[in-house]
């Protein structure tokens, strides 16, 4: 490593990511699967957008949200993945101050939204098959439109005064990262000086709030349940309740990765360097490749869609 990425000095201009620290030799080998479920989470994700603003049909609270969150997947991994194929592939660490802060804040904006989306797709579930007769009126264009501002707004402004503590810290120590993306305590653990309210406000927006939205999506299911469990037949529980396995699933992928993400670098100290890298990439790698398959094999109107799309054009 040069002499300049050790060197000692004051508020830097650009930081040094040096990607998987104690695998730089593999790098290149890394990147393939890195780059194959980006590419993956691109296409997923961009294919939906396109087909629900091309399918009228598809026009509803429940398409709505989804389109919402495939925007989201391609904002979570488009902050980081682009940079960290540049540094497996080129070499090409160097981040400026100013970029690293954005990409810090754009990290945990997507992270918290992605959030507020399933909460709000867990609430259309709830209204679809415990007040099936209202849900048109419930859910109005209109109402649709505002839970997806709040949403925006609260990852918005609750995330702001991350990069914000981040800026006004002195760093005078290194500008080396060991990691492969800005994330928000590799950052924070440069500076020389006292980063606890950093700390607090990052332990607080990635437990507490994350953990509310777990207790809203847990009561609106519990109310799903006994309303699937309520109807005559099995038949008539089945049919209602595989409208809920989509989300289900995108639910656990998306809390499971972060909370063994968050879990694994506070608490898993014995734990080499590069595991905690490598597990830091989950949630922004699987969720954003993982939704749009979940949801393209379990829903039959994106399936319809995607084939009269296909075989519109081979015609």
């Amino acid at each position: 490593m040069s002499a300049s990425y050790t060197a000692n000095f004051t508020n830097p201009s650009a930081f040094i990511l040096l990607g998987i620290p104690g695998l730089e030799g593999a790098h290149v080998w890394i990147s393939i699967p890195f780059c194959t479920m980006y590419a993956i989470a691109v296409l997923g994700n961009s294919a939906i957008l396109f087909i629900v603003k091309r399918e009228p049909s598809l026009h509803g609270p429940m398409y709505y949200f989804l389109s919402m969150l495939a925007f989201i997947d391609l904002a979570l991994s488009t902050c980081t993945l682009p940079k960290t194929l540049s540094i497996f592939w080129f070499n090409s660490r160097e981040i400026d101050f100013n970029a690293c802060l954005t990409q810090m804040y754009f990290l945990r904006c997507s992270s918290m939204m992605e959030s507020g989306i399933l909460v709000a797709m867990a609430f259309d579930r709830y209204v679809a098959i415990c007040d099936p007769l209202r849900h048109c009126t419930i859910l109005t264009n209109s109402v649709v439109a505002k839970i997806g501002l709040a949403v925006v707004l609260r990852g918005g402004v609750l995330v702001l005064p991350f990069p914000l503590l981040a800026r006004n810290l002195p760093y005078c120590r290194t500008n080396i990262i060991p990691h492969s993306s800005c994330e928000h305590m590799a950052v924070v653990k440069l500076a020389c000086a006292d980063t606890r309210i950093n700390s607090y406000y990052g332990l607080f927006v990635a437990s507490f709030l994350p953990g509310l939205d777990v207790i809203f999506i847990t009561v609106s299911y519990t109310q799903i349940l006994r309303a699937i469990f309520s109807l005559p037949t099995k038949d008539a529980r089945l049919k209602t309740f595989n409208t809920c396995i989509s989300h289900l699933c995108a639910i656990l992928v998306f809390y499971i990765t972060i909370i063994f993400s968050s879990l694994t670098y506070r608490f898993g100290h014995n734990i080499a360097l590069w595991v905690h890298v490598l597990i830091s990439n989950l949630y922004s790698l699987v969720p954003p490749m993982l939704n749009p398959i979940i949801y393209g094999v379990r829903t039959k109107q994106l399936q319809n869609s995607l084939f009269q799309l296909v075989t519109h054009k081979g015609t």
